[in-house]
């Protein structure tokens, strides 16, 4: 059961009430934006409210013990509140939304109503709609280890412990568009050896922003292609350090980063074609797949 604070109940209680929603939205790089619905500018709580983002809510759905509760809020892109490009960087993926009930004619009386997660975000032209989650919701995704023949480790990370470093190159852009570019500084490297890498901008628009690698084509300059579109290309001289790619199998696990003992698969495990199947001389039962 839900306690008003004592002001804020009897300020409800008249039936008059001067009442407007809040979010306070905290991002996973520790900045902290707040936003209200109402026509002018509150601070309740510590946090300044913007009124110029043009943020409205959606009816939220809540419900009894674990099902998650979901809603969302839509706005406009401005200067002083979301941008656009921002967005587009992910920096809002994940980020800690509370949503206070505020009383703009006394903003000292505020309740806390509930703690979400900004999840899918859709765009137009000049407005968003993000998807506000409950924190319930982390109960869906999938947790623990999955049994495969390759590995489920993240290249560098404390289970694979290869040393990134000895696997690390920088270099320029000479011309790129949002899927592809040609760069400079990695002619010294063969076709593929950056493939399902992860290069990451140093300077320019883009600096700070990591994009995976879908494929690695040597030569001065190499080309590189992207999985997903850029927000915008890259200008020629931008500067980026990129990591190598491990396409998780055993054999490049050895023959490239020399790291077979941390293997993080089951290469040798049966699949389920194995175990289904029937005996043959004609069939080599080593795990992998019978018929594809």
């Amino acid at each position: 059961m839900r306690v008003l604070p004592a002001p804020l109940k009897a300020h409800i209680d008249t039936g008059a009430t001067t009442l407007c929603r809040c979010w306070r939205v905290t991002r996973r790089d520790g900045t902290v934006l707040g936003f209200t619905e109402h026509d002018a500018d509150l601070t309740a709580d510590g946090t300044h409210f913007f009124a110029a983002s043009g943020f409205s809510a959606s009816d939220a759905e809540t419900a009894l013990g674990l099902a998650a509760p979901n809603g969302e809020v839509a706005g406009a892109f401005s200067s002083e509140a979301i941008k656009e490009a921002d967005l587009e960087r992910g920096r809002y993926d994940g980020a800690r939304v509370e949503v206070l009930l505020v009383n703009w004619s006394d903003p000292s009386q505020f309740l806390l109503e509930h703690v979400r997660e900004i999840g899918e975000v859709t765009r137009t032209d000049n407005s968003f709609r993000a998807e506000l989650r409950g924190l319930a919701a982390r109960l869906d995704q999938p947790t623990g280890r999955v049994y495969g023949r390759r590995c489920d480790a993240r290249l560098g990370d404390g289970r694979c412990r290869v040393a990134l470093s000895a696997f690390r190159a920088s270099g320029t852009v000479v011309a790129a568009d949002t899927l592809q570019a040609s760069v400079s500084d990695l002619s010294g490297f063969a076709s593929g050896w950056f493939g399902f890498g992860v290069l990451t901008f140093t300077s320019g628009a883009l600096a700070g922003r990591a994009v995976d690698i879908a494929g690695h084509q040597a030569g001065n300059p190499a080309r590189l292609t992207f999985w997903l579109p850029l927000p915008e290309s890259p200008a020629a001289g931008d500067a980026f350090e990129i990591a190598a790619g491990c396409d998780k199998t055993f054999s490049t696990c050895k023959a490239k980063f020399a790291n077979g003992l941390n293997f993080q698969g089951f290469p040798h495990m049966p699949g389920s074609d194995f175990a289904y199947s029937y005996v043959s001389g004609a069939t080599v039962h080593d795990g992998s797949v019978l018929v594809g």
